[in-house]
C-alpha cells in the first residue's frame, strides 16, 4: 500500500506534560516515520505511514495521551509524497512563532508516585533530593519564561544537566524523555538555610519546626511559612507575624488517611489531583490541633504535599504542618529571596531557601468538593472557553477583591493565578506583573481591555491608562453571571442571580443582590434584594453589627421594620454608637445604600451574636455558615416579595425581624436563615421567568461560595423546572470576574 504523509497538529494542554514522549513511543509502536515538536502551545506532528496505521496513531494520541493532557482536538492535513520524512521518528527542538492562536502554558504538577518512590530509595541516586520530577510531574507555570516549553526557556536553564541527567533527557524510553525541569544533586538546585546547603539545611530547618519554630519555606509559586498545626503557640506566633487574627489556616498532612484522621473525607478525588489544591472538608472535632489553627470553624482546609520538598518536611516531622502563603495579610507573596530575607527573616526562625527562580508567583488552589473557590497553583493558567472569539487579544482586568487577569486570545481565555486584594501598591504590583507574564508567554500584546465600572478599583485605575477606544467596561455583576454562562457553555439569553458583598450599580448605587436577564453582550436588571445603607462605608463592612444597625435604622420601607427586636445588639455596642449610626443613617451622611446579599448575611450574624467585628473579608458569612453546619432542613424565616419600581424585590427585613426574636439554638435559626434566603432567591427568579419565558439560571457572586445556601438555591430552582448552572472550574467569587469580563468583552467586539 501507498505511504501516506500528514502533518498533525494537537491542540489543548499538550506541552510540559509528556506528550512528546507518548507520540513518539506510538509512533516507534506503529512503525510511523516522522517527527514531534512544540510549536507555540501547540504539538506538532510529520507522520508518514499506510493509511490504517496513521488512522490508528491519530486515534491513539487522543485516546491514550498522558493523564495531565487535554487534548481539544486535531488538526490533520495530507501532504505531498516529496515531504515523506527519512525512516525513524525523532523529537525536534521546539519552535517560536509559527503559529497563530492560544498557547497553553502547562500548569505545575504534584509530584508522581514514582518520584516519591525514588525520593524515599536510598539506593537511588535522587535519594532525598528536593527537587526531583519527570514528565508526570513537577514545576511548569511557576518557571516558564516564554513559549513553547522547553528548558532553555524556563529559569531551569541556569542548571545545565550533567551527563547522567541528559542520557535520560535524550532516551525515548526514560520518563524523564524531555522533562525540561529534570536535574539531580550532582547539577540541579540546592536547599540553603544560612550557611548551611542540601541536606544539612533541611535538617536544620526541621529541627525548627518540631522544637516549636516557624520558618519560611521557598515553595512552588512562592514563600510559604510553616509550623506544627498541633502547636498552639507556634500556631499563635505565626497568627502575629501575618497580622491574620482569625482566618483559618490550610494543614498540611502526609497521606490520605492522615486527613481521614482530621476530617470526613467522602471523595478523596480532590486531595489526589495532579493540582493538590487546598480541599475544604468536615472537621473532626478530636483532630487534635491547635484551637487556632481553625477558630469556629465547621470545616478544615487540608492538603497533601505537591513537592519533594514538602514530603521530605511532612516525613522527618511526622505531623500535620500549618503550610500558608509567605506574606502579611493584604500583601502578595513572597518569591525573591532577597525579599523573603528582609521582610519574612526578621519574623521567624530561619529561612529555607532554593536556587530555582521563581519566574511567575503562584499561590495554592482551594476547592470545596469539586467546585474551586481560587483558581491558582496547579489549575492555573489552565484555558477555558470563551463563547466568542476575539480577533484580537483582550486583557481583562479583574475587580478589586480575590483578584485575578484574565487573557483572552481566539476561543480561548487563560485566567491568570490569585493576586488577592488590590489594596496597596505591592498587590497592585504583582496584577500589573501577572498580567504582564500573560502577555508573554502567549507572544501577543493585547489590542483591548476589559475592566469594571467602579471608578474606585485600582483596576480600573489601570484601565485609564488605556485610549478610551480600546476600553471596555462591564458591569460587576453581569460578569459575574456571564462567568458562570461562559464556563457551562449556555448560550441565548439567561437569567443570572448575582449574590454578593458590593458592585458599582448602573445607578450610581451599591448592588450585590440582583436578579438580570442577560446575555453575553447585554443585560438588564429584572429583580433585587431590598435595600440598606452601610454607616461609614466601609466600616460597616468591617464591623457587621455596625451593618445590623443599618438595617435597623435605615432597611427599605415596605413597612415592616426592626424596631425593638434588636435588643442583644444595641446593648453589645452601646448607646452612643448606636446614636450615632442612627443620626448618620437619618442624616444620609457616609452610608451608601446597597442591596447586598453579601451584607445581609453579615447583618444576620451580628443579629445572632456571631460576629460583630470581621477580621477578613467574609467572616461573618462564613460563620454563619458554620452555624448551620450538620442542621437539617428547617422551616424558612419569614420573608416577603413586592413589586416597585418595575423590579420584584426580596424584603428581607421580615427574615431579620424572626431572627433577632427566635429564642432556638443558634443552629436553627442559622439553618432557618439559609432556607429563607434559597426561598425567596427561588420566588425572585419564578417572577423574572414569567415575564421573560427564560429557563435557563446561571448563579455568580461570592455569596454561592456558602455550600448550604447553593444547594439549596440549585435543588428549589430545579424542583421548579428550572435549568441551573453555578461555577465550577471558575470561581463564583471575584476571582472569576475577569473571566466574565472576557466573555462579555469578546460578545461587544463581535458586535
Amino acid at each position: 500500500m501507498a505511504r501516506v504523509v500528514e502533518r498533525i497538529e494537537v491542540h489543548g494542554t499538550v506541552q510540559g506534560v509528556g506528550f512528546r514522549p507518548h507520540v513518539h513511543r506510538l509512533a516507534t509502536a506503529l512503525g510511523i516515520d516522522g517527527d514531534v515538536r512544540n510549536v507555540d502551545g501547540r504539538v506538532v506532528i510529520t507522520a508518514a505511514g499506510e493509511s490504517e496505521d496513521l488512522t490508528a496513531f491519530r486515534r491513539l494520541v487522543r485516546e491514550r495521551s498522558p493523564a495531565v493532557s487535554r487534548v481539544e482536538r486535531l488538526e490533520v492535513c495530507r501532504l505531498p509524497s516529496t515531504a515523506a520524512p527519512p525512516p525513524g521518528f525523532v523529537v525536534r527542538e521546539s519552535r517560536a512563532g509559527a503559529v497563530a492562536g492560544p498557547r497553553s502554558v502547562p500548569p505545575d504538577l504534584a509530584t508522581c508516585a514514582a518520584c516519591v518512590a525514588e525520593l524515599f530509595d536510598p539506593a537511588d541516586r535522587r535519594h532525598r533530593y528536593p527537587f526531583v520530577n519527570c514528565t508526570d510531574c513537577g514545576p511548569r507555570a511557576t518557571i516558564v519564561e516564554a513559549l513553547p516549553y522547553d528548558r532553555v526557556r524556563t529559569s531551569m536553564r541556569e542548571f545545565p544537566m550533567c551527563a547522567a541527567c541528559a542520557a535520560e533527557y535524550h532516551d525515548p524510553t526514560d520518563r524523564r524523555f524531555h522533562a525540561e525541569p529534570v536535574a539531580c544533586p550532582a547539577c540541579g538546585p540546592a536547599l540553603t538555610w544560612g550557611a548551611l546547603a542540601g541536606e544539612d539545611a533541611l535538617r536544620a530547618a526541621v529541627a525548627v519546626v518540631a522544637g516549636g519554630g516557624v520558618v519560611a519555606v521557598k515553595g512552588i509559586g512562592g514563600y510559604q511559612l510553616v509550623c506544627d498545626a498541633a502547636d498552639e503557640e507556634a500556631v499563635g506566633r505565626l497568627r502575629r507575624v501575618k497580622r491574620r487574627p482569625r482566618k483559618a489556616f490550610a494543614v498540611m498532612v502526609r497521606t490520605v488517611e492522615d486527613a481521614r484522621r482530621l476530617s470526613f473525607v467522602d471523595d478523596p478525588g480532590p486531595l489526589r489531583a495532579t493540582a493538590a489544591p487546598i480541599v475544604l472538608l468536615p472537621r473532626r472535632r478530636d483532630a487534635g490541633l491547635a484551637p487556632s489553627v481553625a477558630p469556629g470553624m465547621a470545616e478544615l482546609g487540608l492538603f497533601l504535599p505537591y513537592s519533594p520538598l514538602h514530603h521530605l518536611l511532612l516525613a522527618d516531622l511526622a505531623r500535620p504542618l500549618v503550610v500558608t502563603s509567605g506574606n502579611r495579610a493584604g500583601e502578595p507573596i513572597t518569591t525573591s529571596d532577597d525579599e523573603a530575607r528582609a521582610t519574612l527573616g526578621p519574623l521567624v526562625d530561619g529561612v529555607l531557601a532554593h536556587d530555582r527562580r521563581i519566574r511567575s508567583r503562584y499561590d495554592d488552589s482551594v476547592v470545596r468538593g469539586r467546585a474551586v473557590l481560587r483558581r491558582a497553583r496547579g489549575l492555573a493558567p489552565d484555558p477555558l472557553p470563551l463563547p466568542t472569539a476575539v480577533a484580537s487579544p483582550v486583557l481583562a482586568l479583574g475587580a478589586q477583591l480575590k483578584h485575578t487577569t484574565a487573557l483572552a486570545v481566539g476561543d480561548r481565555a487563560f485566567l491568570g493565578p490569585h493576586t488577592g486584594d488590590l489594596s496597596n501598591a505591592a498587590t497592585f504590583a504583582a496584577f500589573e506583573e501577572t498580567a504582564a507574564a500573560l502577555a508573554r508567554t502567549q507572544g501577543v500584546e493585547p489590542g483591548h481591555c476589559a475592566h469594571d465600572r467602579h471608578p474606585g478599583y485600582l483596576s480600573t485605575g489601570h484601565a485609564r491608562r488605556w485610549p478610551a477606544h480600546r476600553r471596555i467596561a462591564v458591569q460587576h455583576h453581569h460578569a459575574h453571571v456571564a462567568a458562570t454562562a461562559a464556563e457551562h457553555g449556555v448560550r441565548g439569553r439567561f437569567l443570572g442571580v448575582a449574590y454578593d458583598g458590593l458592585g458599582y450599580g448602573d445607578d450610581g448605587t451599591l448592588w450585590g443582590g440582583e436578579v438580570l436577564l442577560a446575555t453575553y453582550r447585554d443585560y438588564r436588571r429584572v429583580g433585587r434584594v431590598g435595600t440598606a445603607p452601610l454607616p461609614g462605608g466601609e466600616a460597616a463592612v468591617r464591623r457587621p453589627a455596625r451593618m445590623a444597625l443599618g438595617y435597623l435604622h435605615g432597611a427599605e420601607d415596605f413597612g415592616v421594620g426592626l424596631d425593638g427586636c434588636a435588643d442583644a445588639l444595641l446593648e453589645r455596642v452601646g448607646v452612643r454608637e448606636a446614636e450615632v449610626v442612627r443620626r448618620m443613617v437619618a442624616r444620609g451622611v457616609n452610608s451608601p445604600v446597597a442591596s447586598s446579599v453579601g451584607r445581609l448575611f453579615d447583618a444576620a450574624a451580628a443579629l445572632l451574636g456571631l460576629c460583630d467585628d470581621a477580621t477578613y473579608e467574609g467572616e461573618a458569612a462564613v460563620l454563619l455558615e458554620a452555624a448551620a453546619h450538620g442542621e437539617p432542613d428547617h422551616d424558612a424565616l419569614a420573608w416577603r416579595l413586592h413589586h416597585r419600581d418595575g423590579l420584584w424585590v426580596y424584603d428581607p427585613v421580615p427574615t431579620l425581624r424572626e431572627l433577632a426574636a427566635a429564642t432556638g439554638p443558634k443552629a436553627v435559626v442559622a439553618a432557618r436563615f439559609h432556607t429563607a434566603v434559597a426561598h425567596a432567591t427561588r420566588a425572585l427568579v419564578e417572577q423574572a421567568a414569567d415575564a421573560t419565558g427564560v429557563h435557563v439560571v446561571c448563579l455568580g457572586g461570592g455569596v454561592f461560595q456558602n455550600r448550604r445556601l447553593t444547594d439549596a438555591v440549585v435543588r428549589e430552582l430545579a424542583d421548579s423546572g428550572f435549568e441551573v448552572h453555578v461555577g465550577q472550574r471558575v470561581p463564583v467569587n471575584d476571582g472569576g470576574i475577569s473571566y466574565g469580563q472576557a466573555a462579555v468583552a469578546a460578545a461587544r467586539l463581535e458586535g
